[in-house]
Parts: C-alpha cells; structure tokens; sequence
C-alpha cells in the first residue's frame, strides 16, 4: 500500500463526505493505493455514524472510536499503530488542509528521501489571535530545538513508516513529533509550504490555554530528548553543584568565625546568620536531587525496554545485500 492517511477527528461530521471525496478523487488521478483512518476522538455529534457511513462507500475509509475525548495525540498514536502504508500522511478533518498537496508529500519521502515532511501554513487563514502567538511559539521552538520549521503545529505532515512506528506520541505531544522524530535518529527533515484553506464548517478546537500546555510540553520534551535515558546526569548534576555550593558557604561562615575569634573581634554564631539557612537548604535540595537521578537511573535500568531503539535500529550484516 502507497499511502495511509491518518486523520482525527472531533465533531467533524459535517466536513468528512466533502473531504473523504477530495481525497478519492486526488488518489484516483496518481493511481495510489491507500487507505483513511479516521480516529474519533469522542465526538459528540454525528461523526462516528458518518464515517460508518463512508465505509459503505468506500473500502478505503476506516475508522477507530474513542468513548471519550483523549486529545489529538491519542488520536494519532492510534492511528500510527493502525496505519500500513509505506507513507504515512497526517491531516486534519475540518477542510483546512488541503489534500492537493498529498502527491508532493509522497514524492518527498519516496524520490528525495525525507524521513519526514512537515507542512507549512505560509499564508493562514486564522484571526490574528491564533496566528501572533503560534509565530512566537514557532520562533521559541525553533530556537530551543535547533530544527528549523516554520510550523511545527501544521497538522499536514508525511512519514515514512518506520518514523511512526519508532516514536511514542502521548499528552500533547503531537506539536512535536519532528523533535521526537530527530531524537530517535531520523535526521531527515524537511518542510514545504502548503496550502491552507478558511474554516468551512463548526468552530476552532484550540483556545488560549494550548499556548501554556505547549510550552510546558515543550519543557518536557526538550528533558525528555536529553536526559530520558540518563536522568542522573540531569538531577545528579544539578544536585552535586547545590550541594557543593552550599558546603562552601557553610565553609566560609565556619572560618569566618574563627578568624574574628583569633582576632578577637565579635562574632556572631553561626546559627543566627541567614546565610547559613541559605547553605543548609542547598545542600539538603542537592541531596535530594541527587538521589531523585539515581532512583531515576535504577528505575530505568528496569525497564525492559531501556535499549528497544538500539534493537529496532540496528541493521545485521546478514541483511545487507553486497552487489558483486
């Protein structure tokens, strides 16, 4: 199979004929073999019935539920593991994204070997209350992850599809998938700049409160890609430099003390300088955060699959074809 689209959906019903027509009709001219999974997040409307209703229709069209709203990236881990194309192409149901530009993606990952494509809403059709913040959002990104897009949020996106069986996307980890995609070795990213279509039918899903849960999931993946395999390195770290800091201040105090008693000038005791306080707490929260990496470490080192991407990446001399 050619193609696997992957597309989530949350009370979308009144756009997925439209769109399941556009799609059939963009395969047909390129003679693609393919197939449209639809994840229904937990709709409350008529989705699930309607895409019940295109499998009828159409063999191509299939579907998975969920009994209740789990969020986007629920939604496309669910449809990654489903997904049995050789490319997998990631768009959204409300009409926004063009499925014109699915032959480019395909021709990018197939002809000029990119591991992962990701779209570009170059010209958008979104208030400027949505499109201020996903620029600066864009631009932090950009700027802590070294991968340079211009729109990491874009829901068009082409893999291959050993990209989407290799990464775990979970919470709200879907705005990320490029920078998960680098972590586990697929360094092969490009962009190309799509079209993007007004809102046809219902409302926007996305309020304000994405913009906080985004940039917390960013510092979360931002850890995740750097110290996920070696959490000591990280609490260890950080835990070693308060403690010796505070160690050193205590020191300080300390002869600070016996050299204006062998002076004798007046002294104040350790005990009533604030100081000291600041000392002892470093030195108590670097204990800590030394011993959150090693039990960190010692619960890694239990997992089973600790070393999987090592086993799932290697290639065995056996499989190499040698051309005489």
């Amino acid at each position: 199979m050619n193609i696997s689209l992957v597309i989530p959906a949350y009370n979308e019903a009144e756009s997925l004929p439209e769109l399941v027509s556009w799609i059939a009709r963009v395969m047909a001219e390129h003679a693609f073999s393919y197939e449209i999974i639809f994840i229904d997040d937990g709709s409350t409307d008529n989705t699930w019935w309607t895409v019940a209703q295109l499998h009828e229709t159409n063999a191509a069209v299939k579907g998975i539920q969920f009994r209740r709203n789990y969020g986007k990236s629920a939604a496309l881990y669910a449809g990654f593991e489903a997904a049995q194309g050789n490319v997998v192409i990631t768009l959204d149901a409300d009409l926004q994204d063009s499925p014109d530009e699915i032959p480019e993606l395909y021709r990018m990952i197939t002809r000029e070997g990119y591991d992962l494509v990701s779209g570009w809403k170059k010209k958008r059709h979104d208030p400027k209350g949505k499109t201020l913040p996903s620029r600066f959002f864009n631009a932090t990104v950009r700027r802590m992850t070294g991968i340079r897009l211009h729109d990491f949020n874009c829901g068009l996106k082409a893999y291959k599809k050993k990209v989407v069986k290799s990464i775990e996307v979970y919470g709200e980890m879907h705005r990320y998938i490029p920078v998960l995609a680098k972590q586990a070795g697929f360094k092969r990213i490009g962009e190309k700049a799509v079209q993007h279509q007004a809102r046809k039918f219902g409302t926007s899903k996305y309020g304000w409160e994405r913009m906080i849960k985004g940039y917390l999931d960013l510092l979360t993946v931002l850890f995740m890609t750097r110290f996920g395999k070696s959490p000591m390195y990280f609490f260890g770290g950080s835990g070693t430099v308060m403690f010796l800091i505070g160690g050193a201040i205590a020191v300080y105090i300390i002869a600070r003390k016996l050299f204006l008693q062998a002076q004798g000038l007046p002294v104040r005791s350790v005990a009533d300088q604030p100081l000291f306080f600041l000392a002892l707490v470093m030195a108590v929260v670097g204990v800590q955060l030394f011993i959150a990496g090693f039990l960190g470490e010692l619960i890694g080192r239990q997992s089973a699959d600790r070393n999987r991407y090592l086993i799932d990446d290697k290639i065995d001399l056996d499989t190499i074809k040698i051309s005489e």
